[in-house]
């Protein structure tokens, strides 16, 4: 199938890093969300990373004008879906937002268009199930910051068809990405191992066996990680983190999933890392630049 068309839905981080890079590469995009001031502040970042890329000599400045001429934002997802051969959802990290979604978007894409999710932990499978389009659903998991990580984690839900797995693989390459294929199990691979590690970081935190800047440190230094799980959790998101978790422990039924109870309070005390200023750090308003740990201090 040769896919030229692409709406991403959702203009949140993953959505505008996604759409980001499909223009780049010529894609004409359709991004869509249903917030007007969601989508001119994705315009407004893609446009300063495209910058950086051009002060970085990757993209020359015409590249980067005709990037962002490949993009078109759209509020009304029904008419901004018709007419594209590839929908990728984006939107936040719940499940039945996403059902919704795809329920809506089977309605008005064409016949012949593949629906993917962004999704990090929910089932494709179970999203798959809200289409009468099972066969053309599948997971296409980009990393964050999507134009910089090249993994693609392509996830076959129960019903995939073999042609739609072949033909997202062959797209994610065109993207100069690197596709990755597992099942449809939760977590997949990336979160399945991932998240286990993180949450032990935090539960050895919280019982006291070594501060934030000692775990990270161990980490990076002794199993050369480029960032401690710790300050990864806070760039992924504290309340993502968690939610991956349950969606761990509720999938396999297994204690070591449980989201360590530090990180079930500082979630529903606001701390959800970059985003909210402070996490296991503190973060300078409005950056990832981390200030200092000042809150955990080893026992």
């Amino acid at each position: 199938m040769n896919i030229q068309k692409v709406a991403v839905i959702g203009a949140g981080t993953m959505g505008n890093g996604i759409a980001h890079v499909f223009a780049q590469f010529n894609f004409q995009v359709n991004l869509i969300d249903v917030s007007e001031a969601s989508l001119q502040k994705a315009i407004a970042t893609i446009t300063k990373n495209l910058d950086r890329q051009v002060t970085k000599g990757t993209l020359t400045a015409e590249q980067k004008e005709a990037t962002l001429q490949n993009i078109s934002t759209h509020t009304q997802p029904a008419t901004a879906v018709a007419d594209r051969d590839l929908i990728i959802e984006a939107a936040t990290e719940n499940e039945a937002v996403k059902l919704q979604i795809f329920k809506s978007i089977d309605e008005a894409a064409p016949a012949h268009a593949i629906l993917a999710s962004n999704t990090s932990s929910i089932s494709i499978t179970k999203i798959a199930a809200a289409t009468k389009r099972p066969q053309n659903v599948i997971g296409m998991h980009f990393m964050n910051p999507v134009p910089v990580m090249k993994l693609v984690e392509i996830i076959n839900g129960y019903a995939t068809d073999a042609s739609v797995t072949e033909t997202i693989v062959t797209l994610s390459k065109t993207l100069q990405k690197v596709p990755s294929v597992v099942n449809d199990y939760p977590g997949f691979i990336a979160n399945k191992i991932l998240m286990p590690m993180i949450n032990e970081a935090i539960i050895s935190l919280h019982e006291g066996i070594a501060g934030v800047e000692e775990i990270d440190t161990i980490m990076k230094l002794g199993m050369a990680h480029p960032m401690g799980p710790l300050q990864l959790a806070d760039f992924i998101g504290l309340d993502v983190c968690l939610s991956i978790l349950n969606v761990l422990y509720t999938g396999y039924g297994n204690p070591k999933y449980a989201p360590c109870p530090l990180l079930v309070n500082m979630v529903t005390a606001g701390k959800l890392g970059v985003k909210s200023g402070e996490g296991f750090y503190t973060y300078t308003p409005g950056s990832k630049e981390l200030v200092v740990s000042t809150r955990f201090k080893k026992h």
